[in-house]
């Protein structure tokens, strides 16, 4: 069955974030999804079967992605598979994707409001820097720092952030360049550091809309690769909007399945 990596939230190949996509031929298990995903290692591999699409990282499967789901739009409009609007059935309903004329790629993802919290115990210490607030969504925790050089040089306790209750921890500021800034966090499935997070975005662009009285702002994500996210705010949903770029395309080759 073939198989793709894909830099996704870039136009520029080994920037932004890898994703590994596989185009199934016929039904596989869990555990083998599972293991492929292991044995690629990267922080998530999309499996596409039929408009069914899974998303697992090296250790559990996941309910939302963005950089996966742009990966495998990608794929599919690079390889001629499809020419316009695709529709995903996820583990968070229908995902609506579309590939604008300049060719990024645009996707109709849930909206993930935060609500306020006090910091939680413990978080100011495994960061190693003092928040300005924090708050919850329905997956992560989101804090907010003062700058985005805090944001930027940012060397967490990556074993001290398995503590905290959440599926990662979105760590932002206002930006200079963009109108926000961030960094993702979450070993607790297996991902100390996301290099671009699509989902975390449908957090940070209702939060930031807020705070900047916005709908469409443009976010940087600051890890070693970096990349841009465009996000458009439309009630209770996020579109995200981004490039990609093919990086390796093969065959998976494993009897097992």
């Amino acid at each position: 069955m073939r198989l793709f990596t894909v830099d996704a939230f870039t136009d520029t190949a080994f920037q932004g974030n890898p994703a590994a996509v596989c185009l199934l031929d016929s039904p596989v298990t869990d555990s083998w999804m599972q293991s492929v995903a292991a044995e690629l290692n990267l922080s998530e591999t999309a499996f596409l079967l039929g408009d069914s699409l899974r998303w697992f990282t090296p250790s559990v499967e996941v309910t939302l992605c963005g950089h996966a789901t742009l990966a495998t739009a990608h794929v599919l409009y690079s390889t001629g598979a499809a020419t316009g609007r695709l529709e995903f059935q996820t583990a968070s309903g229908t995902l609506t994707v579309n590939r604008l004329p300049d060719g990024r790629i645009t996707m109709d993802f849930p909206a993930k409001p935060v609500r306020p919290i006090p910091v939680p115990d413990g978080l100011e210490k495994a960061l190693g820097a003092t928040p300005v607030r924090a708050g919850k969504s329905h997956l992560d925790l989101l804090v907010e720092m003062e700058s985005a050089e805090t944001v930027r040089s940012l060397s967490p306790d990556i074993a001290a952030l398995t503590a905290l209750d959440a599926r990662g921890v979105i760590v932002t500021a206002r930006g200079t360049k963009t109108d926000f800034v961030s960094r993702f966090f979450a070993p607790n499935v297996g991902v100390p550091e996301d290099p671009v997070t699509g989902s975390a975005h449908c957090a940070l662009a209702p939060y930031w809309g807020e705070q900047l009285g916005r709908t469409e702002m443009v976010g940087a994500q600051l890890s070693t690769r970096g990349g841009l996210v465009q996000v458009t705010v439309d009630g209770d949903r996020v579109h995200l909007a981004g490039h990609a770029v093919t990086v390796l395309s093969g065959t998976l080759l494993d009897p097992e399945f």
